[in-house]
């Protein structure tokens, strides 16, 4: 299996290219995901047609010349995504890299393009670390985090009267900034966390990890992963019957994907933090629309990310003149984020994108009208309530 591939791509058309052929191209995007593995529903190949709608819908062109588009697989593994993102920025000449689900991987690309001073924009990569300790003057995080997470889907619960916790959590970087700022929300609100246990990535049975949830007796089991392995938590918690007893699940990160391979008989109730739902209004669905026809399926909030991501990128290299990576990131940070996904937000010195985010529960079966209609709207969460303060963060790079 091939780790990377590079494309170009033209007003009209996509085709392969050698490296020198690539090494024409003005602006040089790659797109770093899990492209086979547990989070590629929510990101991967989606997340590719995404940036080649990005492109397409530009022009094809920046500054003159055909737009270049990498791809790569990190395997969720950090010395695989960081050796990538070096050859891609030393080798392939590329100008910034995008995408970055897992947050190993992320924060692992981070180091690199810090170093190098490399534009990286992290769309699915959680940790709130990245505007924090491993903030980078050319580094953004687009569209949620740990912290916002923690803040929406956790604080609600706890408020409703949900103040004892169990965490179920994914043993990798983003689990673990997942677990610790929603511990932090729930005893902020005087709740109580009385245990919880580690799983590792891509596990299949969660049975054990469940029942000792379930011992455990606390009102909420609080799901602090991802993907696939979320996906199989709820469904097992189902074979258990787990919420008959009274306990609730939390998906504290669950991307329409998941409520499709779950179904709703089995997800109905389910509270989560999203910053886009595919039938919002006119413009998110024939977006969604046109990616479905494509993908055979509707857009997660990372996958419809990567193409607000790829074009404000190239909106500012356009605007700046040039791709120099310090001067492009401060044309993003100068330019408000507004497209069928965002509506008037804007970059802080940290990185950090500040946008509305939203609590939605899932429909009940019979309430689902048509095909993927499975959110309804519970309230939204204004950006500047969401993220985490920019002081409160420990960036560096923000203090001065």
């Amino acid at each position: 299996m091939k780790m990377f591939q590079k494309i170009v791509l033209g007003v009209a058309a996509i085709s392969c290219v050698g490296v020198e052929s690539f090494a024409q191209q003005a602006a040089k995007i790659a797109i770093m995901e899990d492209m086979s593995g547990p989070l590629s529903a929510s990101t991967g190949p989606g997340a590719v047609i995404a940036a080649k709608f990005a492109i397409q819908d530009f022009g094809g062109q920046a500054l003159g010349k055909p737009i270049g588009l990498l791809t790569g697989d990190h395997q969720n593994k950090a010395d695989i995504a960081s050796s990538m993102a070096r050859s891609w920025y030393d080798v392939d000449g590329v100008t910034a890299v995008v995408g970055l689900g897992n947050s190993s991987a992320a924060l692992a690309v981070r180091s690199v393009s810090s170093t190098k001073k490399k534009i990286d924009i992290v769309v699915s990569g959680g940790s709130s670390d990245l505007t924090g300790k491993s903030c980078s003057p050319t580094g953004f995080h687009w569209i949620y985090d740990t912290y916002a997470l923690a803040k929406s889907t956790g604080g609600a619960a706890v408020r409703a009267g949900n103040d004892t916790w169990y965490f179920i959590t994914a043993d990798y970087a983003f689990g673990h900034a997942l677990e610790r700022d929603t511990r932090d929300v729930v005893l902020a609100n005087n709740g109580k966390v009385l245990g919880g246990v580690r799983a590792p990535l891509g596990n299949n049975d969660f049975s054990s990890f469940l029942l000792q949830a379930q011992a455990s007796k606390a009102k909420i089991i609080a799901l602090a992963n991802a993907g696939a392995d979320t996906s199989n938590a709820i469904k097992q918690a189902g074979e258990f019957q787990i919420t008959k007893s009274g306990q609730k699940l939390a998906g504290l990160l669950v991307f329409i994907t998941d409520i499709h391979a779950i179904g709703l008989q089995r997800a109905q109730g389910l509270l989560l933090t999203e910053a886009f739902y595919w039938d919002t209004d006119a413009q998110t669905r024939v977006w969604s629309e046109r990616f479905f026809k494509e993908h055979g399926a509707m857009p997660t909030m990372l996958q419809a990310g990567i193409y607000s991501a790829v074009t404000h990128y190239l909106k500012a290299v356009t605007a700046a003149g040039t791709t120099e990576p310090e001067k492009v990131a401060n044309q993003m940070r100068d330019t408000k984020i507004n497209d069928f996904f965002t509506n008037n937000a804007y970059i802080r010195k940290d990185g950090r994108v500040i946008r509305d985010m939203y609590l939605y529960s899932v429909k009940k079966p019979e309430e689902s009208k048509r095909p993927w209609d499975y959110y309804n709207l519970i309230a939204k969460v204004p950006g500047v309530d969401a993220f985490r303060p920019m002081q409160d963060g420990d960036c560096e790079y923000a203090k001065k």
